[in-house]
């Protein structure tokens, strides 16, 4: 695995975020000069400059990568507090999932790492992927990120494709449903599962996904002009990974678990809320030699001892039914 060279320069765009505050940290130990951009950026709790910018503005993308060598675009649409894009929002979200992605491409050319989801293949490829399907997007969310991609893509960025990601965060309020599920049940409250909950998901703790974005950027030559994808390798059941959390939390507060209990799907359900999708990241990790490290057991309690911390100090707010 070839080491980040000490002092580049990254720019992370919504470096204050739950991905972003975990992956910018890991480059400033990684030796990364690192700059965080966000809305609201805060003092990172690490060495990095921060600088504060709203990247919807004219210009100001181009103000905020000025000088960096390599770029991470972690920026996400999220309307009413979720990564869905509503009905009737898809100019608004497509202002920043494509055209920040747009302004970052035209202000650094191919230093760009762009992060996709797993989900852009859409509801008819394989249960279990390796990044040779074709995409077919189902939804306005894998659409946007298909053509953000492709404009990193045509440009000679690479694109990190990521699966279901979860994790505590030291940058801003945890995100994602095993924090989701961890504050329902350290609050007493069962936990829900969409359905029969046998679809499988690949789980990648956010430690995993910062190191892969680290040597993505060591590696930023050899990934170029591709999407990789990057995942555990393995599924598991929506319904055992809430099982998980219930246990972990039962294991932590010395409490009964709570139940698990089916219930019918919203509305705004997509069909891959249905289908297993596990990823193969064979491929990065023969150029990368990264591999995920931390095993779901370890994660998922990690998970939990975060949130639990932040319950009992008053960081956030229990979750409500």
């Amino acid at each position: 695995m070839k080491a980040l060279r000490a002092g580049t320069k990254v720019a992370v765009l919504g470096g204050s975020g739950f991905v972003g505050s975990a992956v910018a940290a890991r480059l400033a130990a990684a030796g990364a000069a690192v700059r965080v951009v966000a809305r609201n950026p805060g003092v990172p709790p690490f060495r990095a400059e921060s600088v504060a910018a709203d990247l919807t503005e004219p210009g100001r993308v181009a103000a905020a990568v000025a000088g960096a060598d390599v770029v991470l675009p972690l920026v996400l649409f999220t309307g009413s507090g979720t990564w869905r894009v509503e009905e009737g929002g898809a100019d608004d979200a497509a202002r920043v999932n494509v055209g920040v992605i747009a302004d970052v491409v035209a202000a650094v050319g191919a230093a760009v790492v762009f992060p996709g989801s797993t989900s852009q293949v859409g509801p008819g490829a394989p249960e279990r992927i390796d990044g040779a399907e074709p995409d077919r997007p189902d939804s306005e969310y894998d659409r946007q990120k298909c053509a953000a991609e492709r404009l990193v893509l045509d440009a000679g960025g690479c694109g990190l494709r990521l699966p279901t990601v979860f994790g505590p965060s030291s940058g801003s309020p945890d995100r994602g449903v095993v924090a989701a599920m961890a504050r329902r049940a350290l609050t007493g409250q069962p936990l829900t599962v969409w359905g029969s909950g046998e679809m499988e998901r690949d789980l990648l703790f956010v430690e995993d996904v910062a190191e892969a974005f680290v040597v993505a950027v060591a590696h930023v030559d050899e990934l170029a002009g591709r999407a990789w994808l990057i995942g555990s390798g393995a599924g598991t059941s929506v319904r055992r990974l809430f099982e998980a959390v219930s246990e972990a939390v039962a294991a932590h507060t010395g409490l009964p678990p709570v139940p698990v209990r089916s219930v019918p799907p919203p509305e705004h359900a997509t069909p891959m809320d249905f289908r297993s999708l596990v990823a193969d990241p064979a491929a990065f990790s023969g150029v990368t030699g990264w591999r995920a490290r931390v095993p779901l057991a370890d994660a998922v309690a990690r998970t939990v001892a975060a949130v639990a911390d932040e319950l009992h100090s008053g960081r956030t707010e229990p979750a409500h039914p």
